[in-house]
């Protein structure tokens, strides 16, 4: 019974962080906060995964890591901005927005849960990688206009309820004999995050903004052909014809 609880107190744990970046935040402390979403993000990359490796999935953990990202990816970013840079915007303006960001979240949860096929990507940008930019996007404050944060909180917020298709990675699993490795980095990553918490966390920035923009890549790749089609073809024939039309 306790073995089968293990994925459900990942998740847990994963809440807990949640709400204990929006505490952070509120009391000035907005890098640590960003990285306790991060830490919330290795949680809630690992608790599926250990879940499969148990044989532990149930309709109850799907609803639990649900509620529990909905908080931790979408609420805690969304307050981390608003405090870090939107205070000073006026109120309507940062209202909107810092609710639109959990708001689209959970609507991209709800669509989630409602969709039973297996293909190998997500439909829209997923909450932890969308909270994920948001928070630690918050950091680079002093270096990019309000403007932009505004703007990129908005465009995140669209791209959760959006149709382009993301690559997903939870298929790929943990083995049963490796699972007491989990707590091990779960440990590792709450060390160097308490020691590092504002280097490391500008350091994921990265990597999560380049999953964000993938999408938008491949969404464009995969239209512009349907736009250029006729336009190669039609270049194509000019040419033949062209050729033909030259003395032997």
């Amino acid at each position: 019974m306790i073995v089968k609880s293990i994925p459900s107190l990942l998740t847990v744990g994963n809440l807990f962080l949640g709400v204990i970046a929006i505490l952070l935040v509120f009391n000035e402390k907005p890098s640590l906060a960003a990285m306790m979403v991060l830490i919330a993000m290795l949680l809630d990359g690992v608790d599926g995964r250990v879940a499969r490796a148990l044989n532990a999935q149930s309709e109850f953990g799907k609803e639990l890591d649900s509620l529990s990202d909905v908080i931790s990816f979408g609420v805690a970013p969304a307050f981390i901005m608003y405090v870090v840079a939107f205070q000073d915007l006026s109120p309507a303006l940062a209202w909107t927005a810092t609710a639109l960001f959990p708001i689209c979240g959970a609507l991209r949860l709800a669509r989630f849960n409602v969709i039973t096929s297996n293909a190998g990507y997500f439909i829209g940008l997923p909450i932890p990688a969308a909270g994920g930019v948001l928070a630690t996007l918050a950091l680079f404050k002093e270096d990019i206009p309000v403007s932009v944060l505004l703007t990129s909180t908005l465009v995140l917020a669209l791209l959760m309820v959006s149709t382009i298709r993301y690559p997903n990675f939870k298929k790929v699993g943990i083995p049963r004999s490796a699972i007491w490795v989990i707590p091990i980095i779960v440990l590792i990553s709450v060390v160097l995050g308490l020691l590092f918490e504002s280097q490391l966390s500008k350091i994921l920035f990265i990597p999560l903004l380049l999953y964000a923009l993938y999408g938008l890549k491949k969404n464009v790749d995969r239209r512009l052909p349907k736009r250029f089609r006729k336009r190669d073809k039609s270049q194509e024939s000019t040419d033949d014809s062209a050729k033909s039309e030259k003395p032997a």
